[in-house]
């Protein structure tokens, strides 16, 4: 089947004319970089030292101008913090480019090598989580209460689990889990939580180690104002570590506790003892929304992309529309977090008798 989401180089640059510092590029200056994620498209721009992202889907389910504008606002708002990429212009949507686009930096370096740059991974989060957070906030969403924004999502993700054809002993647990988590978000209302902008999606492969040794954090499609400790979990989860072929690795529990003291060194005090409590249990919703997304994910890319009834965002996740070499690669990881030996591992952090105990780092 032909993929509706393909890149298409002469949109692009139709809507790189308006830009004033992009009109003159020409097509054969466009250069689509290798597939590596399930949502964007790269195209690089000889000679400008730039790149455009190419959105293939939302997801927030929001609408192309909205999206595309939410997008600009993420990377906008990150740009403080000297960790992320330049927003240099914005492409609207258009007829070959249905979510628009947008033009950033291009970040001249190499992923990260694990667990080594997980100490520069904690300075990147720090100086983001540090930045001073807006009386106006919007576009960006905000989690007042993190624990039932995040719960929610998992909730919503967790509907497919009947589909998923998961191991029965995974999908206990998976239940057990929700089950845990639907409780920890009734006693936790009216807690509080420290307020920060976070980049919600800080698996490793989203960062780049520039020439500098920074860590520069690529990927701000997710960003809002919530809780600090969930970037944390998904920078160090084995399900975040082990998710980008670059980089892969799963790291040792010293080295999960070494990365938390790191970047704990590096926020205020006042702002590490607000957050040291939500550390554990954020960690453990965090795998559990991961979980539930590769069980939402694991049916809805098993669909044929034009199934009737079904939005353009959820039309975006059928493999049907992707590479099958990408497709072959993120199901053996799928496959592998659904693994029940894969789940028992990684609960250890919270329910084994070597417990991580990061309220105690």
């Amino acid at each position: 089947m032909s993929d509706p989401f393909r890149l298409d180089l002469d949109a692009l640059r139709e809507g790189l004319k308006p830009i004033r510092a992009f009109s003159d590029v020409s097509r054969d200056r466009l250069e689509p970089m290798r597939t590596k994620g399930l949502v964007h498209e790269h195209v690089r721009i000889r000679g400008a030292s730039s790149v455009i992202r190419v959105p293939r889907l939302s997801h927030w389910g929001m609408p192309p101008k909205q999206h595309i504008a939410y997008q600009a606002a993420c990377f906008e708002r990150a740009a403080a913090s000297g960790r992320t990429p330049r927003l240099h212009g914005v492409i609207a949507p258009a007829a070959g480019v249905p979510y628009g686009a947008l033009i950033v930096d291009e970040i001249v370096g190499r992923p990260p090598r694990l667990p080594a740059d997980t100490a520069a991974i904690a300075g990147t989060l720090a100086a983001i989580h540090t930045l001073a957070v807006p009386d106006e906030r919007a576009p960006l969403p905000v989690h007042d209460d993190p624990v039932a924004a995040t719960v929610a999502v998992i909730r919503a993700q967790a509907a497919f689990l009947a589909e998923a054809g998961l191991p029965p002993e995974s999908r206990r647990v998976i239940e057990d889990e929700l089950a845990w988590a639907e409780r920890l978000a009734t006693e936790s209302i009216g807690a509080h939580h420290p307020l920060a902008l976070v980049g919600t999606d800080t698996h490793p492969g989203n960062f780049m180690m520039d020439r500098r040794g920074r860590a520069i954090f690529v990927d701000l499609e997710k960003t809002l104002y919530g809780q600090p400790a969930i970037d944390l979990a998904h920078a160090s989860l084995y399900t975040s570590t082990m998710w980008d072929a670059d980089c892969a690795a799963a790291l040792a529990p010293d080295a999960v506790r070494a990365f938390y003291v790191r970047y704990l060194a590096a926020v205020p005090r006042d702002f590490a003892d607000r957050l040291r409590p939500w550390l554990e249990p954020m960690r453990r919703l965090t795998w559990l929304r991961t979980t539930t997304w590769a069980v939402r994910w694991s049916v809805l890319s098993a669909r044929a992309p034009g199934k009737d009834g079904e939005s353009a965002a959820t039309r975006g996740w059928s493999a049907e529309a992707r590479d099958p070499a990408l497709m072959v690669e993120v199901r053996a990881r799928v496959a592998d977090y659904f693994d029940p030996a894969t789940i028992a591992r990684i609960r250890a952090e919270w329910t084994g008798a070597d417990k991580l105990n990061l309220g105690q780092v």
